[in-house]
């Protein structure tokens, strides 16, 4: 148990210092630190009471405190500030509300029957109108009522400082989304799938509590910088206002999904200590991150990776933890229980994958070949990159490559963890009572994982009629190629420049020679753990490769100058390709057969170059 909390802790504040949570420091500067300013420390001299202010300035008589109201200084013990525990109410509130939501709020939503992203728009409302309170003290009354207890923590009144601020926190740990990591994958997966114990409620609130220190020390900061900055007293009701019109943008931003842009666009500072704890092999048996082993997945050990031959895999594991269903009436969610008597085929995937886009021809053909005879596909969309998080992505790229069977967003990872799952892409085949067959991971043997719905199908029902085969070109890529190239900080493992590649704005120089199967940069780029963006006007990606085709996931708006070069580095071949809209997949280079070769990309500023596939 020991273990769990340090590791809690650690992970917790790493999260804490990272910048996904830099759209909440405005908040908890102004609404938790600022607004919880305490008045000057007091004196006596004689019967009249002085107050002792920044830069030692004396004040004597009836001074304005918090909330517009007045209090004679000679009422209050000398030598003492008035007590304000509102920045520890707002951290005490987040922790609770992320600790309690992270658990059970999955649970409970889905035992309702209600939506996943339900507590999101709670959230927001509740934080919108908390903001509207802080600009109108009356109305933030009113909201706070039903609280009042909880809020003032057992005292009988609550300071008008510290009004709502309980409350505040209670919005802001509905809405606290940290970044991803091993920790928190955890703490997903046990509060999804109902694996809820003692480890698990004691790592969630250590790692709660680290990642609110850094915001505890922020609120701090903020109230201390009120106390001995003047202007802040004098304008107490402004800054109420400013506080309050802080939290409303704060929730308009999360309802447009505006602060997971600005996390794009931000070089993951805290990337190589997150990587480190990822790879610790202590933190990794702590949290049995090798492979999540339950009750409802432990048979799938039992199937061979693309075996010819049809086994007992045990029961199908639920569908958990999905924010948002594509494709399906109204949005609607699927139950694998309420399937029973039809073939599933479970597709893992990602639109902007090229192993993905080269498997889903099959995919599509099964369904729309199979479909009658009682064949259901459910394509599990789990993100590789932040920007395929967006549903807006996903169904742009589903609507350019032909998906028209029902999606399922697993963005927390939560069904990918469950089926054990570490490939894109990946196929679960389950038989009419719910048995996993047979599993495929990656691509190829499209004619094996065919013949297995068929069988299948047949088994279901004799009497069924299937039409002929499905007829599509398999293209996976044979013999040797370049293994895929990323550029996120920490996937990199191919990298061939000056300097060495690493987190912020750097500029690069190409080497003089590019050794086979790596990349390089030329100019200046901003790099992250998503990938790389151009930062200058000559900015250059090079990349030696063994393929017939070339593929890069680019994104932003420019036009990219593709160029492949002779040994003697002059240009043999020159292409423009227009990016725009959103990131997505773009052909670099189309070859007759094999061949080994170096292409160079001039990117203009603002694109970014996320990873490179070949074929």
């Amino acid at each position: 148990m020991e273990t769990l909390v340090l590791i809690g802790l650690l992970g917790g504040l790493i999260t804490g210092i990272s910048p996904c949570i830099l759209p909440m420091l405005p908040v908890i500067f102004f609404a938790g630190g600022v607004q919880g300013a305490r008045d000057p420390v007091l004196r006596f001299d004689g019967p009249t009471a002085v107050r002792t202010g920044a830069g030692g300035q004396v004040e004597k008589g009836v001074a304005p405190v918090a909330g517009g109201a007045a209090v004679d200084l000679a009422d209050r013990p000398a030598g003492r500030r008035a007590r304000s525990w509102r920045p520890y109410l707002v951290i005490a509130g987040l922790v609770l509300s992320f600790s309690v939501m992270t658990l059970l709020g999955s649970l409970v939503l889905g035992a309702l029957g209600l939506p996943q992203d339900l507590l999101r728009w709670v959230g927001i409302v509740l934080l919108a109108a908390l903001g509207v309170g802080m600009v109108v003290p009356r109305f933030e009354e009113v909201l706070e009522r039903p609280f009042l207890r909880l809020a003032s923590l057992g005292s009988r009144r609550t300071k008008g400082r510290d009004r709502g601020a309980f409350l505040l926190g209670l919005g802001l740990g509905v809405l606290y989304v940290p970044c991803a990591g091993p920790v928190l994958a955890a703490i997903t997966v046990a509060g999804a799938t109902g694996e809820i114990g003692p480890g698990t409620v004691v790592l969630t609130v250590s790692f709660a509590v680290g990642a609110a220190v850094p915001l505890l020390v922020f609120a701090l900061a903020g109230r201390r910088v009120a106390e001995r900055v003047a202007a802040f007293r004098r304008h107490q009701r402004g800054i109420r206002v400013t506080g309050g019109v802080v939290v409303i943008l704060l929730a308009a931003a999360l309802a447009l999904n505006l602060p997971q842009q600005l996390q794009r666009a931000l070089p993951d500072y805290t990337g190589a200590l997150q990587q480190q704890v990822d790879e610790n092999a202590s933190v990794q048996d702590a949290l049995d991150l090798g492979g999540i082993v339950t009750d409802a997945n432990r048979e799938l050990s039992n199937c061979a990776n693309g075996s010819t031959e049809l086994a007992d895999c045990g029961t199908a594991p639920p569908l958990t933890g999905i924010t948002r269903w594509l494709n399906t009436p109204d949005g609607s969610a699927l139950d694998l229980a309420d399937l029973r008597g039809k073939v599933v085929l479970i597709d893992f995937w990602t639109y902007s994958c090229i192993n993905c886009q080269r498997a889903l021809p099959h995919v599509t053909a099964w369904y729309d070949a199979y479909e009658d005879a009682g064949l259901e596909v459910i394509g599990v969309h789990t993100p590789e990159f932040a920007f395929e998080r967006e549903t807006r992505n996903v169904v742009a790229g589903a609507r350019d490559l032909g998906v028209d069977y029902p999606i399922a967003q697993d963005n927390s990872y939560s069904t990918w963890t469950t089926y054990r799952n570490r490939y894109w892409p990946a196929e679960y085949l389950i038989d009419a009572e719910g048995t996993v067959r047979y599993i495929k991971h990656g691509e190829g043997g499209y004619d094996v994982t065919e013949q297995h719905v068929r069988d299948l199908l047949r088994a279901a029902d004799p009497a069924v009629e299937l039409p002929p085969p499905t007829d599509v070109v398999d293209t996976t890529p044979g013999g040797e190629t370049t293994p895929e190239t990323y550029l996120a900080l920490n996937k990199v493992f191919n990298y061939s420049g000056t300097p060495e590649y690493g987190s912020g704005r750097e500029a690069y120089a190409h080497p003089g020679r590019q050794p086979r199967d790596t990349f390089s940069l030329g100019g200046v780029w901003d790099a992250d753990f998503q990938g790389a963006t151009a930062a200058s006007d000559d900015a250059t990606v090079r990349l030696a490769y063994r393929s017939t085709d070339v593929f890069a996931v680019l994104g932003g708006e420019g036009t990219v100058t593709a160029r492949v070069l002779a040994p003697d580095g002059g240009v043999r071949e020159e292409h423009e390709v227009d990016v725009s809209g959103n990131p997505t997949l773009y052909d670099v280079l189309r070859g007759d057969g094999p061949t080994d070769g170096t292409v160079e990309l001039e990117v203009p500023q603002g694109v970014s170059v996320y990873t490179f596939t070949f074929g």
